[in-house]
């Protein structure tokens, strides 16, 4: 949170209308430089841009606004944790330093989960696909980058570990409430999805 908040005074007393913030231990698609040279792509209401994909199924509006390099984004309808990798603006900057003065709940909730975020009158925009991930979440793919950021995480994407098997009649209601949602998200025009990551070529990781 401290470190957070240090990028977010740094922001909030910039002359730019928006900051990009990025933890350690990040891995970049390879046209990140290309959209972050400037910030004429980002919406107009957009006050944060979650730039990272979790790897965790989330909701976005369908309509997405293309913004060139093989980039759109989407309206952010539901949590998705993490804070390795976003993009905020000034006034955001100024009401999250307030609002953190005496706080103490992990930033990456007091952000992007929406029962805890203090951005529920924001408008939260998302990358698609994304233009970073944490190199700890890329698998046999992962760099393998050292990190100084060593705080636990409780975050859990899908079905926690350890779980009693379901019962046939569990499964059968879990299986209607899960085609129910996508039936709502549909009519709402939204969509339930894992934010794509595009690997960077073996010689970008390198450079």
């Amino acid at each position: 949170m401290l470190s957070h908040r240090a990028c977010w005074a740094a922001i909030a007393q910039g002359d730019a209308r928006y900051g990009a913030i990025f933890e350690d231990d990040i891995v970049f698609a390879a046209k990140a430089g290309a959209l972050l040279r400037d910030s004429d792509w980002i919406p107009a209401d957009a006050e944060v841009v979650k730039l990272e994909s979790y790897f965790c199924k989330t909701v976005i509006r369908r309509k997405r606004i293309a913004i060139g390099h093989g980039f759109s984004t989407s309206k952010l309808d539901a949590g998705h944790i993490g804070t390795a990798g976003y993009i905020i603006s000034r006034q955001t900057a100024l009401d999250l330093i307030k609002a953190t003065e005496e706080i103490g709940i992990a930033v990456d909730d007091l952000v992007f989960n929406p029962e805890f975020s203090v951005l529920r009158g924001e408008t939260i925009y998302q990358l698609v696909p994304a233009l970073c991930a944490q190199d700890q979440f890329l698998g046999d793919r992962a760099l393998q980058l050292p990190s100084l950021l060593r705080e636990k995480r409780d975050i859990q994407c899908a079905a926690g570990t350890g779980r009693r098997r379901k019962t046939a009649i569990a499964k059968v209601k879990a299986e209607a409430r899960r085609i129910g949602k996508r039936i709502a998200d549909f009519c709402r025009l939204k969509r339930r999805m894992v934010i794509p990551f595009t690997y960077p070529s073996q010689s970008s990781a390198g450079s």
